[in-house]
C-alpha cells in the first residue's frame, strides 16, 4: 500500500495479532464492533484446533480526498489467510470495501463500509437474457467450479448489487442447472428469464423460504446440523434470530471436523468457516438453516 503507510503498518500489525492468536491491540482505530469479531475469529479457531499461519493483505485505492494533514481512503482490502487444522492446510480470502482517515499522520479511523447480508425485500433491477433451464439433475460440480471463479468478481452475463449475496448463490445453483419453476410469477418458485427474475433469486429472506417448501424445481431437504451438509450445498443466516433472513452461503468444502467452508458475495468471502462468528453482523441470537440441495 505505497499510498497509505499507516495503513499498511496497521494491517501488518493486525496480521501479526491473529497469527500470534492475540487480540488486536491498537483500540479505538476500528470500531468495537470489528474488534469483537476479530475476538469471535480467535475463539473460533481456538475451538476449532486451528490456527492462522500466516496472512496476506493487498490494499487497492479507489479514492483519495482532503489536504496533505487531514485524508481520507476509500479502498479494497483482500485479505489471504493461510489455515492451518491438524494436517489441513487451506486458504481463506476476503476483498472488502473500508473507509480510512488520517490527521496529521496518525491513522485515526479504519471501518468496513459492506454490510453483511441483505434486507428482505424484492429488488427491482434489469437482468440478463439467458434461457430458464429445465431437468432434475444438479450438476454439484459445475456449480462448485462457478463458486470458486466468481467468489471474488462479478459475471458481466448477470446484474450485480451491492448486496450480492443471493444473486452468486442463485448464479451457483443454475451453473449446476438447478431447475427453475415459477416465470412469471416472481412471487413464486426459483427462476431467471430475460429482464426479470423471482424474489427467491435475488433475496436471502425469499430463498430461504423456497428451500424449505419446494415440491417443484429447485428442490432442497433441510438437514440438523453443518456437518451433513456438502459442496454445493446452501446456508442460510437469521443474524438478529428475528426471522428475517439476511444472508445465504455456498458450501465449497469441510474442514478437517467435516464442517462447512463457504464462498459468499457481498463481502466476498471464499472458504470462510460457516458460522460466521467474525462477522459484525453476528449476534448470539443468530440462526441458521442448513439446505442439502436434491440431486
Amino acid at each position: 500500500m505505497g499510498w497509505g503507510v499507516q495503513l499498511k503498518s496497521f494491517w501488518e500489525d493486525q496480521a501479526t495479532s491473529l497469527i500470534n492468536g492475540t487480540e488486536f491491540a491498537r483500540l479505538g482505530i476500528r470500531p468495537s464492533s470489528e474488534e469483537e469479531a476479530v475476538a469471535r475469529y480467535l475463539q473460533q479457531c481456538h475451538d476449532r484446533g486451528a490456527s492462522v499461519i500466516r496472512i496476506k493483505n493487498k490494499g487497492i485505492l479507489l479514492s483519495k480526498k482532503g489536504f496533505s494533514t487531514n485524508q481520507v481512503y476509500d479502498y479494497l482490502l483482500h485479505q489471504q489467510f493461510l489455515i492451518k487444522q491438524g494436517k489441513k492446510l487451506y486458504q481463506e480470502e476476503r476483498i472488502e470495501k473500508r473507509f480510512a482517515k488520517i490527521t496529521e499522520g496518525d491513522l485515526i479511523l479504519d471501518c468496513s463500509v459492506e454490510i453483511e447480508g441483505d434486507q428482505p425485500q424484492a429488488i427491482e433491477s434489469e437482468g440478463d437474457d439467458r434461457i430458464r433451464m429445465k431437468g432434475s439433475y444438479y450438476d454439484r460440480l459445475s456449480a462448485l467450479k462457478y463458486a470458486e471463479r466468481w467468489w471474488d468478481d462479478y459475471n458481466p452475463a448477470f446484474h450485480s448489487f451491492d448486496v450480492d449475496c443471493t444473486n452468486y448463490i442463485s448464479q451457483c445453483l443454475h451453473a449446476g442447472k438447478a431447475p427453475m419453476h415459477g416465470y412469471p410469477d416472481r412471487s413464486k418458485g426459483w427462476w431467471m428469464k430475460g429482464s426479470s427474475w423471482s424474489y427467491s433469486w435475488t433475496v436471502a429472506h425469499a430463498l430461504r423460504w423456497h428451500l424449505s417448501g419446494s415440491k417443484t424445481g429447485l428442490r432442497a431437504r433441510e438437514v440438523a446440523t453443518p456437518d451433513e451438509l456438502v459442496p454445493g450445498d446452501i446456508i442460510c443466516y437469521d443474524f438478529d434470530g428475528d426471522g428475517h433472513w439476511q444472508h445465504t452461503t455456498f458450501v465449497v468444502d469441510n474442514d478437517e471436523k467435516g464442517y462447512p467452508l463457504v464462498n459468499a458475495h457481498t463481502t466476498n468471502s471464499r472458504m470462510r468457516y460457516w458460522a460466521y462468528e467474525d462477522s459484525t453482523a453476528w449476534t448470539p441470537d443468530i440462526k441458521y438453516k442448513f439446505f442439502h440441495i436434491e440431486d
